[in-house]
């Protein structure tokens, strides 16, 4: 594994919000040293039948961040999600912060761009971000020193970021009993997802993995915390040692058996705008495309 700055003597202070719809788990991450903190992989509600966005969700962590009086840094994407909305815009506008996502969203936008056809004023460089991580950059939360490690193969501008002994794994990983994320989304890939689930069990074992979903596999309560240890013991996809031929070949067939998510319509055009809304027309409506026999 590369010589990532690995510091598991640091122990953020980690709040976990739970959204039912999407089974989507937002963090708030706090400097156990300051009032600093960041949130990973928030929110925004939306009535997709009724075209109706609302910020219940977002308005929770809001209302946590302001009891406890901390001060935001960060809002942190771990991916471009293809099943519930970004809230980072919202949460910013009303406490501050700084966007911060993968640099390979360019990628991801030239993709989603051309399927949305959204013409050449979407600007397809991650200027919708405040920050683009590279592989292996730092940024601090407060005294706390946070470190980016690429993971592809969900997405191409997947991220796990680690902040002491806590990393946050998007959906690279799902709980032990819930394996790994599907492949099969444009510049997702099997074999590239395998390697990446393999940088992540490289960090110690006793490292805190928090997932971005969970869906109670067999009635089972809702988690979201594990650690390496036990997924390299027990993840029904990847543990045990199981070969990268092993899970390519089982990830593929069982992708080939999977319904689009529900919401990926509007999250990715969304989501590729940083959370934004596409432009108003003339008369201040915003509206979603749907492309047709194209996903």
């Amino acid at each position: 594994m590369k010589n990532y700055p690995v510091n598991t003597s640091l122990k953020p202070e980690v709040k976990a919000f739970f959204e039912e719809d999407s089974n989507t788990i937002s963090y708030v991450v706090k400097d156990p040293a300051s009032k600093s903190c960041a949130v990973i992989d928030s929110v925004m509600d939306i009535d997709y039948a009724a075209g109706r966005i609302t910020h219940d969700h977002a308005d929770e962590i809001i209302a946590y961040i302001k009891a406890e009086g901390l001060e935001l840094e960060w809002l942190i994407e771990t991916h471009v999600h293809a099943d519930h909305l970004s809230a980072a815009p919202y949460i910013q506008d009303k406490l501050g912060g700084k966007i911060g996502i993968g640099s390979k969203i360019t990628v991801v936008q030239e993709v989603f761009g051309k399927v949305f056809n959204e013409g050449t004023e979407f600007q397809r460089d991650g200027s919708q971000f405040d920050r683009l991580f590279e592989d292996g950059d730092t940024y601090k939360i407060g005294t706390m020193d946070a470190f980016v490690m690429h993971t592809p193969g969900h997405t191409p501008a997947c991220m796990v970021h680690v902040i002491g002994d806590a990393a946050f794994v998007g959906d690279t990983l799902f709980m032990p009993d819930g394996g790994s994320a599907r492949a099969d989304f444009p510049g997702g890939d099997a074999g590239e997802l395998y390697d990446s689930i393999q940088k992540v069990l490289a960090l110690p074992d006793e490292t805190r993995l928090f997932m971005c979903h969970d869906y109670g596999p067999n009635g089972r309560d809702i988690q979201w915390e594990t650690t390496v240890a036990d997924e390299k013991a027990h993840n029904i996809h990847v543990g045990g040692g199981k070969t990268k031929e092993e899970f390519v070949k089982f990830r593929t067939e069982r992708d080939a058996q999977l319904d689009m998510p529900r919401l990926i319509i509007p999250s990715l055009q969304v989501n590729m705008r940083a959370g934004d809304m596409p432009p108003a027309d003339e008369d201040g409506r915003t509206f979603l495309k749907v492309p047709v026999n194209t996903l």
